[in-house]
């Protein structure tokens, strides 16, 4: 069968079950021939605002099912959708505009307005396109690159990360990511990261119910699985870290025998967390992915392999990966150096917008990480190389600190970064987020000088309230330090 493309891959799938659900989120649901009909009205709104084909639209929208129509109207005027946090500050926003030189912001809130560009047209959080706007189907239309997620990496700048691959569906290709047909994907991560988009679009693209959370919520989640029958659902380790301390009676009081394919990856998974989950629904069901935004590579391991090899991110199954020192040299099996990847592809699997490829020789890319293989070919990740912590002439790798951390029961979520020191150039600062007087500083590095060399152990720890990643699993140490320094 021919390639056909996203808009007309979701015409098929509504022409052939028009009132399967589509896509839900709390009380909220669009039916396959409802998200086609809202959809198409939003796309002939966009093409009055002078979106065409290329162009991008920023989608700054909360997870809903408003998110997956803007989506598919960009898809359907061959518009490039760019999704940003729906919580920005205005000026963060504006430059991300600004550097995609974006048609439409959806979303816009009111304060940003005055900081975007005189061109960029604006339609406002909760719109919805006029019912009078007639929903008969758009000349077919292919976006040039399904995607261009934000990201500010280590240096706090904005960079799209666009796509290298067109609205392009294959029917004949295998389904990805554990999908089956008619089947139901739970997604409680937030949609304008990379992850949580891929494997929600995906979903939607194969045929399943996409079940949306509008933010991560522990017992919300479990819920949805029974309600929906979810038989795959994505998550990270702050969000199985935060179910399993759910009350026993209720954590075990839901169905989710439906489950066949817990995915979890976007940040480290200490081995206690994947240990309980094991145990808990058994190794078969347990998968974790490692790869970056810009996809040269991917390493997968199922939870059966993981026990075998604990602690690895799994093996290649995309691209090609390889380990250097710092002048670019090869390491050999064991060796922890940085991890550097290609694609293998005749054409690009991205494009940056506001930075440049780390690279080299041979069409090599990095994207900052520490790690090793074993003989076998799994490979194990440290830190990022930005995030390294010089204090007395020693590297000290904050993940492998924050790992150690992590393994404690009294503590909820942490950070390490680096702080200056006149002596040893920096200290390991440890910022955690406890239940008050649950634990103590001389009781926590107790517990670390168990688990870590003394040289690796905090300086000084710092207890706060809030939880220190987001429901994506993503912290900036950058912005923590900043923070810090500026007191």
């Amino acid at each position: 069968m021919a390639l056909m493309s996203f808009p007309a891959r979701l015409e098929s799938l509504a022409s052939e079950d028009p009132d399967r659900l589509a896509v839900s989120c709390l009380g909220s649901s669009l039916s396959r021939r409802e998200l086609q009909s809202v959809a198409t009205r939003l796309g002939r709104e966009l093409q009055d605002l002078g979106v065409g084909l290329g162009d991008y639209v920023t989608v700054s929208l909360p997870n809903s099912t408003d998110w997956f129509v803007a989506y598919v109207a960009c898809w359907m005027v061959g518009a490039i959708p760019q999704p940003t946090s729906a919580k920005l500050p205005p000026r963060e926003l504006a430059a991300i505009v600004e550097l995609a030189q974006s048609k439409v912001v959806i979303g816009a809130p009111d304060g940003a307005l005055e900081f975007l560009p005189a061109t960029t047209a604006t339609l406002p959080l909760g719109h919805q396109p006029d019912p009078s706007i007639s929903d008969a189907a758009l000349p077919d239309a292919t976006s040039p690159a399904w995607k261009a997620p934000t990201s500010g990496g280590s240096t706090g700048r904005p960079k799209l990360i666009v796509s290298g691959d067109p609205a392009v569906y294959d029917p004949d290709a295998a389904l990805p990511l554990g999908l089956e047909p008619d089947g139901a994907m739970m997604m409680p991560g937030p949609l304008y990261h990379n992850g949580p988009a891929v494997w929600a679009c995906q979903a939607l693209l194969n045929g399943n119910h996409v079940v949306l959370l509008p933010r991560f919520d522990a017992e919300s989640t479990l819920a949805s699985i029974e309600e929906h029958r979810c038989d795959v659902v994505y998550m990270v380790p702050t969000m199985m870290k935060r179910i399993l301390r759910l009350d026993d009676e209720v954590r075990l009081g839901f169905d989710l025998s439906s489950l066949r394919v817990v995915w979890h990856l976007a940040e480290p998974c200490p081995a206690w967390l994947k240990q309980a989950w094991i145990d808990w629904l058994g190794a078969e069901r347990i998968f974790e992915l490692y790869a970056g935004t810009e996809a040269q590579a991917v390493t997968m391991i199922t939870g059966t392999e993981w026990l075998e090899h604990r602690g690895s991110v799994g093996r290649v199954t995309s691209g090609e990966m390889k380990i250097c020192d710092e002048d670019g040299n090869d390491l050999p099996v064991g060796e922890q150096g940085e991890v550097w990847m290609r694609s293998g592809r005749d054409t690009p699997t991205y494009q940056y917008l506001g930075a440049e490829a780390k690279t080299l020789d041979g069409g090599w890319e990095s994207l900052g990480d520490i790690g090793w293989f074993d003989a076998e070919g799994y490979l194990y990740l440290g830190d990022r190389v930005a995030d390294m912590i010089l204090s007395g002439g020693a590297n000290i790798y904050p993940a492998e600190v924050e790992h150690a951390l992590n393994e404690h029961p009294e503590v909820h979520s942490c950070a390490v970064i680096g702080l200056p020191d006149e002596d040893r150039g920096n200290d390991v600062h440890a910022i955690v987020q406890a239940d008050e007087g649950a634990v103590t500083q001389s009781e926590l590095l107790t517990f670390l000088a168990e688990r870590l060399a003394a040289y690796k152990l905090p300086r000084s720890v710092e207890y706060v309230d809030e939880a220190l990643r987001d429901d994506a699993g993503k912290i900036r140490r950058s912005a923590l330090r900043a923070e810090r320094l500026a007191d």
